[in-house]
């Protein structure tokens, strides 16, 4: 696939927390669109960093420290005249935690598109509707969306915050350990909603384990220390690895 047509190019980054705390080395991964991007590895490994870099969560950190390029749309999303804000909308993310806002379901659903500016309310019903279908959870919840989100079992919490990125229309949806607190069956239901999501959406997800991961992933990297190790196809990259760190990981002797 030609660079133009990679959804987001991570090309040689490198990021520190500070003088003494380098969390990235020289990272280049490239994602296409409308595929499950898998990224694994230990803890401490700069999964998470590197998630943050790719809508700039990492501007929060005064002393952080970034070289190298990230392209979203074949745009450096670090140029100065990049609208972080607008960024943040095409490229969500969902934390490990489930974090719904105080209110109702429907006040959690509708808050992003009213802080974008809609005003059109069947503009705003559509969204909620398509966005929650999408995240497998309107039926769960369509004849109680005016009662409060912390009603929700966690792995409901869970696609709701998944759905309330949806309803946004972004084009990336970045998902940190999205099932890390969830039982089996919501798990389950997570990961069946991804594959029907990535015919819409590209998505990058750190799994919450390497059976996960093989489970779900087109392409997957295997990050240790900070640097990327491996990249490949699911059915290389878990079955017959190059290198012999990720033959390790993958096989459970480390990590």
């Amino acid at each position: 696939m030609p660079m133009a047509d990679k959804k987001l190019s991570i090309q040689d980054v490198s990021f520190s927390y500070g003088d003494d705390k380098q969390a990235l080395r020289n990272v280049s991964l490239e994602i296409n669109p409308n595929e499950l991007f898998v990224i694994f590895g230990p803890s401490h490994s700069g999964k998470t960093t590197l998630l943050r870099l790719l809508n700039r969560l990492s501007d929060l950190l005064q002393q952080a420290q970034i070289q190298g390029n990230i392209l979203f749309n074949g745009k450096d999303i670090f140029a100065p005249n990049t609208d972080v804000t607008e960024l943040r909308r095409q490229i969500c993310m969902v934390f490990a935690t489930p974090t719904p806002l105080p209110g109702t379901i429907y006040d959690n659903m509708s808050y992003g598109l009213r802080m974008a500016g809609i005003r059109d309310w069947g503009l705003i019903d559509g969204r909620i509707e398509t966005a929650l279908r999408q995240a497998a959870l309107w039926d769960e919840v369509k004849d109680r969306l005016e009662t409060s989100a912390f009603a929700l079992s966690g792995g409901q919490k869970q696609r709701l915050c998944i759905a309330r990125s949806l309803a946004l229309e972004p084009e990336v949806i970045l998902l940190d350990n999205p099932t890390s607190g969830l039982d089996p069956i919501s798990t389950s239901t997570v990961e069946l909603s991804l594959f029907e999501l990535k015919q819409k959406y590209t998505i990058i997800m750190v799994p919450h384990s390497v059976q996960q991961a093989a489970r779900i992933a087109d392409n997957a990297a295997f990050m240790l220390n900070g640097e990327v190790i491996e990249v490949g196809e699911n059915a290389d990259l878990f079955v017959n690895p190059t290198d012999k760190r990720t033959e390790d990981y993958v096989t459970g002797r480390f990590g």
